[in-house]
Order: structure tokens, then C-alpha cells, then sequence
């Protein structure tokens, strides 16, 4: 019998297997609620970010439909025909990698980053405020504005891993997470914190720098954490 390497549970992913063994064996029904949030957080004793987290999978493979003020529904079997999510990471532990990685990357871009590269994130920013006005999702120029500073550290393998941590941003876990919170306000307000980034980076202020952009980070983190009742 072939060895097979043992490959570690996401916290998430166990969730979503509890929830799912449920669904299957007919305990929530076509058409169903699920408990809210907090409860499934109460009774499995974990955080609320890793229930959001199994929930989005579950609805990412068509499972449930999350409806915004009204609560988590389980889909007719008919509509569940996909393939188990499989992610390095959840959103939440995404944006906690980014808050160490690219917080370093914005302080060392603040020493060494040359004029031109300085003028380069700029130019991402103005290019993310035309998407905005044109009623377009600016999500090209938040990612190169990201891989700009990653650019400034002028550390080749941070420019790597900084684009493998956007790969998974890019990943249907992520992207269905933020589809429920994709509102006007949220590009405002994060072009509104791209811009806190880039002013000390422009200052050469590498403390400024790395606290602007962990605040961006963390903001993220809380607009993602907010309750789904709290959005209609």
C-alpha cells in the first residue's frame, strides 16, 4: 500500500465538513436557515472569522446561498454539483500573512525605494481613482499598487511572495468573501488608506510607513469581519 503524505486540516475546512456531513445527511433541508453565525461559532467553539470562512466555501462549492440580512439557506441538492474548495488558506489567514509580509515591505520600500518607483505607486493609485470613476472595480490597480511597494524593497524574493499571497487573494474563497461587502464606500475608504501608505513611503519614514500599512490591513480584516445581518 503507497504512503501518502498527511496534509494538515485548514480550521475552516474541518468546519465546513461538519456542516456539510449535516447538509447530506438531511438535518438542515432544501431550503432551510442555517443557525446564525454566532451560534455555529458558540457551538463548535471557534472564532466567528473561521464559521465565515467554512460558510463561504460551502457556498463558494453550492452548497448554501448567504443572503445579506437574512440569513444562510441550504440549496436544493440539484445546485451542490461542485468540487470540494481547496485553498492554502483562508481570507482571514490571508490577510494576517499580508499584514506581517507587506508591513515590512512598506517600511523597506520607505528606505530604499528610488524616485521612480515611488512615482510608479503613485501612478497605481491614480490609475485605481479612474476605475472608481468609471464605476469599475479598481482590483488591478490595489494589486499593483501592492506589487509596486513590493517592487521598492528592490528584494526580488519579497516580490515573490507578495504575488503568491495575491495568487490566493485571487483564489473563489477570497473573491466570494468580498463580492458580499463590494459597495462604493469600500474602495473609498481603501484608496483613502493606499494613500496614508504611500505618503510616508514618499517621506522615507519606514515606521510610518509599516503602521499605515498594517492599519490598511486591519481594516480590511474588520470590513470583512462585520456581521452579514448588519449589512442590509
Amino acid at each position: 500500500m503507497p504512503i501518502h503524505s498527511i496534509e494538515p486540516r485548514r480550521l475552516y475546512r474541518q468546519i465546513a465538513d461538519q456542516i456539510r456531513t449535516l447538509i447530506r445527511a438531511g438535518e438542515f433541508s432544501a431550503g432551510s436557515r442555517l443557525p446564525p453565525e454566532r451560534d455555529l461559532a458558540r457551538q463548535l467553539g471557534v472564532s466567528r472569522p473561521s464559521v465565515r470562512e467554512a460558510l463561504i466555501a460551502l457556498e463558494v462549492e453550492g452548497l448554501v446561498d448567504v443572503r445579506i440580512g437574512s440569513g444562510i439557506y441550504v440549496l436544493a441538492p440539484g445546485r451542490n454539483g461542485k468540487h470540494e474548495v481547496q485553498a492554502t488558506a483562508g481570507p482571514f489567514e490571508l490577510l494576517r500573512a499580508r499584514w506581517v509580509i507587506e508591513g515590512e515591505c512598506a517600511a523597506l520600500a520607505a528606505k530604499v525605494a528610488k524616485k521612480a518607483q515611488i512615482e510608479a505607486m503613485e501612478e497605481a493609485l491614480d490609475l485605481m481613482q479612474k476605475e472608481m470613476t468609471g464605476e469599475r472595480q479598481p482590483l488591478n490597480a490595489d494589486r499593483l499598487f501592492h506589487l509596486r511597494i513590493a517592487e521598492g524593497t528592490g528584494n526580488g524574493a519579497l516580490v515573490q511572495v507578495v504575488k503568491m499571497l495575491w495568487e490566493e487573494r485571487d483564489g473563489p474563497l477570497y473573491k466570494q468573501l468580498e463580492h458580499h461587502y463590494d459597495v462604493p464606500q469600500l474602495w473609498v475608504s481603501a484608496l483613502g488608506e493606499h494613500r496614508a501608505v504611500l505618503k510616508p513611503i514618499a517621506a522615507h519614514d519606514p515606521t510610518a510607513a509599516r503602521i499605515a500599512m498594517q492599519r490598511h490591513l486591519n481594516q480590511a480584516y474588520k470590513r470583512f469581519s462585520t456581521g452579514w445581518d448588519a449589512l442590509h
